[in-house]
């Protein structure tokens, strides 16, 4: 004796729909997406610095490795960018450390350092060449170097992207891109996992 409801004959048909659908290629994710993603993520790590009072510091003080910092209220334009990577998961300090055995927190090591591990882009004189998530280094001259970060907010009178950096006076966004001699342009996702 079968036992059968009126609506038994959708079983199968349903089951078989399940299948197909459940072998279909999954969509990946592309690498382009997930970069856009992570220079958004990046970005707003940068501008969340600009909220923090740090005073400028530049002594050498010795840190936990990995993952050390120096007091969260001191530090200069590296420790900035040191700080925006790890607030997205990527322990800066310890890439660079890792691939080169140097002070990860002087501005022409993490130039190298980009170089190598991320894109050097052209330098340019066209703000429309530097977007979100990129990162510039300048020569101050004397002999000084700085770094900052390229964020998705644009200058009112200029229109252009400005930098996330510390040049002084703490963590500031402005819009300074250039006012001094560009020596790098770069973008890093992190060392792939």
């Amino acid at each position: 004796m079968a036992f059968c409801k009126r609506n038994d004959w959708l079983i199968l048909p349903a089951l078989m729909i399940a299948g197909i659908l459940a072998a279909q290629p999954k969509p990946q994710v592309s690498a382009q997406s997930s970069h856009q993603a992570f220079l958004r993520q990046f970005v707003a790590a940068a501008i969340e610095r600009t909220h923090h009072v740090v005073r400028y510091d530049p002594a050498y003080v010795r840190i936990a490795y990995p993952g050390g910092d120096v007091p969260s209220t001191t530090g200069v334009c590296t420790d900035e960018v040191i700080r925006a990577y790890r607030a997205v998961g990527i322990d800066l300090q310890k890439e660079v450390h890792e691939d080169m055995a140097v002070n990860f927190g002087l501005v022409p090591n993490l130039m190298v350092f980009f170089s190598r591990k991320g894109e050097a882009l052209p330098i340019t004189n066209r703000a429309d060449d530097y977007s979100p998530g990129d990162l510039v280094t300048w020569d101050l001259g004397g002999g000084l170097t700085h770094i900052g970060m390229v964020v998705d907010k644009k200058g009112l009178l200029s229109r252009r992207y400005m930098i996330v950096h510390n040049i002084g006076q703490g963590p500031k966004m402005e819009d300074v891109l250039f006012d001094w001699k560009i020596t790098g342009h770069y973008r890093y996702f992190g060392t792939p996992k």
